[in-house]
């Protein structure tokens, strides 16, 4: 049996950034640091960083008054600011900066006058806080089925943003298919887009013709850890999504199976 490792696999800079933030307040202040929204969908990060006194909320009125708090590399709304500043947490925002700079990029083309579609999954964490970041309509859409859909105000103002945790191919068809639609609509150049993402799915592709088996390290309710799943198995290849060493069944391997291995970011 042979075992090849994905590169790049595992977390982006954004994510290590937002852990070790998390370890440093509690370092610095001692526990209980409450952190809003899981830090990382990562069940065996979560469970190492409660051990230490994290404490993990899903909404700030769990936090106690002036307590410290991180906000997740995904972002908040900025109404979970103004929460915050009422209870008068005291606050260490652990927002990726390529999230904060969608957010920069969405209000940068509401004062331009335009209306925004934001390219995402709906109800996910950082879809919630950019369109909590921007005034206005935003039409929050992830399939060219609801962009064939979409009624805008007035076509010759729109502009998109995409959620970062989507890769490049994850976003191609929606994103054509608006422009099909909408020739005037503006959006980020490629250069802006989050990369982190889409280099973990290009290395499974280029992996998939060497493998007999692919495992994808990452908890259910990773976003990216099942893209890279689905990818592994319209590529042919039987994929499991593992997050932890018991989940993995012999059963899923043959005599001289080759393995691939990543990780989502």
């Amino acid at each position: 049996m042979q075992v090849l490792l994905a590169q790049p696999r595992g977390f982006c800079a954004g994510v290590d950034r937002a852990i070790e933030i998390v370890k440093r307040a509690l370092e610095t202040y001692g526990a209980p640091v409450y952190v809003l929204h899981e830090i990382v969908h990562n069940r065996h990060v979560l469970e190492e960083l409660s051990a230490r006194g994290a404490k993990f909320v899903d909404a700030l009125e769990e936090v106690p008054e002036g307590a410290v708090t991180v906000f997740s590399a995904h972002g908040v709304a900025e109404s979970v600011v103004q929460t915050a500043e009422t209870r008068k947490l005291f606050v260490i925002d652990a927002t990726c900066p390529l999230v904060t700079k969608v957010h920069m990029q969405a209000q940068a083309y509401r004062r331009d006058g335009r209306e925004i579609v934001l390219i995402g999954h709906p109800g996910h964490p950082e879809v919630e806080g950019t369109r909590g970041r921007i005034d206005g309509k935003v039409y929050v859409l992830s399939t060219v089925e609801e962009v064939d859909a979409l009624v805008v105000g007035d076509p010759e103002k729109l502009a998109y943003v995409t959620q970062t945790t989507l890769s490049v191919d994850d976003t191609r068809e929606v994103i054509d298919a608006l422009e099909r639609r909408f020739p005037k609509i503006r959006g980020p150049e490629l250069k802006d887009i989050c990369y982190a993402t889409q280099n973990r799915q290009n290395a499974v592709r280029e992996m998939s013709a060497s493998i007999d088996v692919l495992l994808v390290v990452g908890s259910p309710n990773s976003s990216n850890s099942n893209r890279l799943r689905e990818l592994g198995s319209r590529k042919g290849k039987p994929a499991y999504l593992v997050d932890d060493p018991k989940d993995i069944q012999s059963a899923w391997f043959a005599a001289g199976s080759r393995i691939g291995l990543t990780a989502g970011a």
